[in-house]
């Protein structure tokens, strides 16, 4: 039977109008059961615990709870290639942080592309480093430092948590930068080198702020500078390294990320919660006792943020032929 014209257009018009009410009856009623949240650190680290405090956050505002859960190695690729390869349904989302946008170039042979593989969901906060020594160095500006290490090469040896970390990145940025010799010494994690910097092992660590802001109020450490390019909330009377280096920024910047195909629809809810929630003011006191700034934006925001980064410690990697352990 040959349906009228008129008639015709009206079903058609119905038609094409069903993928799109269901995918926003989809994301009205997102989510129907717990969300993971996966983390590539250990517990106890910034990314866990901003996992956790947005997670509590996400599961007050939506009614279903956001897990957290830890898969350690690789550099955060584990957790990363789990992420990729889960369903792209909003039910498995991805803590991001500084090694993320490293290990695309500290990687040669990973089994996905994070920047084509991972949808940006909503960035968290930036986290400066800490440019600290232990009180035996006779330096308590960066130009002292600087004066230092090069009337003495080689004397000063540098902690990080490891090759490809962002102390270790942001260490080598320096060096470029200032012409400095410091002698690199990896660690199996950040706590074990800031033990051994509070006990004099070696000199000079670009710490996370909020690992390291403890020591320096008790006057374990002498910080010299952030390493953002303004001044941290958590340490307001710390001079940039800019200030000295001119161009010098470096910070941890981190967020939430979603496998690829995970429909906008649910990327843009949870960007709207997670950014609700980096402007209460509770949960933005909360991570300025971290040492940490709130990063409101939308996704497409994000995006070009991983890729700057991702961009800016490939450079670093390459001049410093840096390789993983």
């Amino acid at each position: 039977m040959k349906l009228p014209r008129r008639q015709f257009l009206h079903l058609a018009a119905c038609a094409a109008a069903l993928p799109a009410a269901s995918r926003i009856a989809r994301a009205q009623t997102y989510p129907t059961r717990p969300v993971r949240i996966i983390v590539g650190l250990a517990a106890g680290g910034m990314q866990d615990i901003l996992a956790r405090l947005i997670g509590q956050w996400l599961s007050e505002r939506l009614g279903q709870p956001f897990v957290t859960e830890n898969r350690t190695g690789g550099g955060g690729n584990i957790a990363a290639e789990a992420v990729v390869r889960a369903p792209a349904d909003g039910y498995t989302l991805l803590t991001v942080g500084p090694s993320n946008a490293a290990n695309a170039t500290l990687y040669d042979k990973l089994s996905f592309n994070f920047i084509r593989d991972i949808a940006p969901v909503a960035s968290l906060t930036r986290v400066p480093n800490v440019l600290e020594v232990h009180p035996s160095v006779p330096a308590k500006t960066v130009p002292e430092l600087i004066a230092y290490a090069k009337a003495n090469p080689g004397k000063l040896n540098f902690a990080s948590g490891g090759n490809g970390t962002s102390q270790h990145l942001t260490g080598e940025m320096f060096k470029m930068m200032t012409g400095v010799n410091l002698q690199h010494v990896p660690y199996r994690g950040a706590g074990p080198a800031l033990t051994d910097l509070l006990g004099g092992q070696v000199q000079v660590m670009f710490d996370n702020v909020s690992s390291s802001i403890e020591y320096i109020r008790a006057g374990g450490l002498r910080p010299l500078a952030v390493t953002t390019a303004t001044r941290s909330e958590a340490l307001p009377d710390i001079p940039p390294v800019a200030d000295f280096v001119p161009g010098f920024e470096a910070s941890a910047v981190n967020g939430i990320g979603a496998p690829r195909a995970t429909p906008p629809e649910i990327v843009d809810k949870l960007n709207r919660e997670i950014n609700a929630g980096l402007a209460d003011p509770k949960l933005r006191a909360r991570l300025a006792d971290l040492g940490a700034s709130v990063l409101v934006g939308s996704p497409a925001d994000y995006g070009r943020l991983i890729a700057e980064e991702t961009e800016k410690w490939g450079k670093v990697i390459r001049a410093a032929n840096i390789k993983p352990e």
